[in-house]
């Protein structure tokens, strides 16, 4: 094949996926940059990571909410009976927010909207706001009922090592849980109308009341009650913070979408677009969600505290996938979806912002690994330990922690990449590559779960590391395909190997001077002990960390990494705002 045939055959592919062609680029739609070098800096870019730095922070402020809540929950009702019912109840109706909520609505609803808004048809994004929160409505409803009404079939197939007093709270508990989860399907539809709008601090700062609402729950109720009477307390506190969460983003959705109404629709085609890209994510999103049921299924097997720890790691491990995985993605999502021009204009322009972000991934995701690797026993003490959680569930968590750390890299790259695909109106692909990453996953968790430890002879408590190794090894699979596919659409991406050397040199080299410090105070294991002599206070476990981060911003604004001379310069700029009077 000749170069023209082959340039001839990536512009048809292009066609296959990419919006329809237009000269015109309006107001509202980034420019398309004419430049193949992804570390060019400009005006979209600049705006992309000012709109990254707002999801950040308001993730960041939900994730801490988030902490706190999970710490609290630590504290009273530990690491039991009560502890695995609740999580394990938690999971079920979460199904409904998770297929219907923020994964389903940013890959169909979100392009098309944004799309909208960007060609200036405000009226036609208004209809179909309103279209997609009729058919939210009547699908959610059905599925709350009937979530409620199969709730022990349901806990029978998510829990079904749980028996007696343990089934019997996670029933109750999740028939109390699933009307708060269908609120938070209509939270999610806020958060797709505000981000298309670029309204990002609101949308992601609002779980911070339902997580609100259950602290309150959990400090003002706990006294003179025993661990399962909290528990159910703490469910109706979780369906007052879902009302509430849905509550404060309506009023600007309201007057962002001018005179939006549910109804019940699909003549215009801006809504069929969305449903027809809708059937394959949703169906994605089930096929993940079904992955983590797998594993909170092979979880209950392990002994009581298993589904309670995994579920404190897991609160660990997806704070960095959250504050820059979904930040950066959740910015770019809806930039990508706006661009306009010929479609090798847009294939430039998207491997770009791809590789852009991908750069800005590694640059936190790389120490995030490191830190939970080698210091995660710090991070656990500092957030978890007190009342009925131990140092004995430190380590466990610890453990898990580590097993996650196999593929923290792939799981929050793969986001960006199908962000990607979103925005080029295809969610059929990720779909496939997702299906590959659950089968996978169910296989090998098995395997490292309840079929290593035994013919190891280790304690079968390591199964749930097993379990977040796991889904790493599958993690990498999946993301090694979305590449793969995304390379032969619109050009190769890659990050640069020398960089992601400094960023590993770094980062493991500021997590010497903690170990080094634990290994010379310790006087037990040095490995995976409670560092009895190390951690006498939470205030040392955060000095730790603290010198840890530190060390590695320094580190990488001497090799003069961009995101580090960045943050010095944002760091800069707030003091000098703090001093003026």
């Amino acid at each position: 094949m000749t170069e023209s045939e082959d340039l001839a055959e990536e512009q048809r592919s292009l066609d296959k996926f990419l919006p329809p062609e237009t000269d015109e680029v309006t107001e509202a739609a980034p420019p398309i940059e004419r430049r193949t070098t992804p570390r060019a800096t400009g005006k979209p870019f600049d705006r992309s990571r000012g709109a990254a730095f707002l999801v950040g922070s308001g993730i960041l402020l939900s994730r801490l909410a988030g902490l706190i809540r999970q710490t609290m929950m630590a504290r009273y009702l530990g690491a039991g009976l009560a502890a695995d019912a609740f999580n394990a109840a938690f999971r079920i109706p979460n199904l409904l927010q998770n297929l219907f909520g923020e994964g389903v609505l940013s890959a169909s609803f979100i392009p098309e909207y944004a799309g909208l808004l960007g060609r200036g048809d405000e009226k036609e994004a208004t209809r179909l706001a309103g279209a997609v929160a009729g058919m939210l409505a009547l699908v959610a409803s059905i599925i709350v009922l009937l979530g409620v009404l199969t709730a022990p079939w349901l806990v029978a197939i998510i829990a079904n090592g749980f028996t007696g007093e343990k089934r019997e709270l996670t029933v109750s508990l999740t028939r109390i849980l699933f009307p708060g989860a269908g609120l938070l399907v209509f939270s999610a539809w806020c958060l797709g109308i505000l981000n298309s709008h670029r309204r990002f601090f609101m949308s992601y700062t609002a779980p911070v009341l339902w997580n609100l609402a259950m602290i309150l729950t959990l400090v003002f109720f706990h006294r003179g009650r025993n661990e399962v009477q909290l528990a159910i307390y703490l469910a109706y506190g979780s369906v007052v913070g879902s009302a509430l969460q849905f509550g404060v983003q309506l009023p600007q959705v309201l007057s962002l979408a001018h005179g939006v109404r549910p109804r019940l629709t699909a003549a215009a085609e801006s809504v069929r677009n969305v449903f027809r890209n809708f059937v394959p994510a949703f169906v994605g999103r089930g096929v993940v969600q079904l992955s983590a049921y797998v594993d909170a299924w092979l979880a209950s097997y392990l002994g009581n505290g298993a589904v309670s720890s995994f579920t404190y790691a897991q609160t660990i491990y997806v704070l960095p996938i959250s504050l820059f995985g979904m930040a950066i993605s959740a910015a770019e999502l809806p930039t990508m979806s706006r661009a306009t021009g010929t479609t090798a204009e847009i294939g430039a322009y998207l491997r770009s912002r791809l590789t852009d972000g991908l750069d800005r991934i590694a640059y936190f995701i790389v120490p995030s690994v490191v830190a939970l690797f080698a210091l995660g026993d710090l991070i656990v003490h500092l957030l978890f330990e007190s009342g009925r959680f131990q140092r004995g569930n430190t380590i466990w968590v610890w453990q898990i922690l580590i097993g996650s750390c196999v593929g923290l890299l792939a799981s929050t790259m793969g986001r960006l990449y199908s962000s990607t695909f979103y925005a080029m109106r295809d969610t059929r692909t990720p779909l496939r590559f997702a299906v590959v990453r659950v089968v996978l996953t169910t296989v090998l968790g098995y395997l490292f779960a309840l079929v290593l430890p035994g013919l190891l002879g280790l304690d079968r408590k390591l199964g749930a590391a097993g379990l977040t190794a796991s889904a790493g090894l599958a993690g990498w699979v999946e993301f090694y395909l979305l590449r793969r596919e995304l390379d032969r659409r619109i050009g190769r991406t890659r990050l640069i190997p020398a960089r992601m050397t400094r960023l590993w040199l770094a980062a493991i080299t500021g997590a010497v001077i903690p170990w080094i410090y634990k290994l010379a105070m310790d006087r037990g294991n040095p490995v995976f002990s409670a560092h009895d002599d190390v951690v006498r206070s939470k205030l040392a476990a955060l000095a730790l960390l603290m010198i840890y981060g530190l060390t590695y911003l320094a580190i990488t604004a001497a090799f003069r990494i961009h995101e580090a001379t960045s943050l010095i310069d944002r760091g800069r700029r707030l003091l000098r705002l703090g001093r003026e009077p």
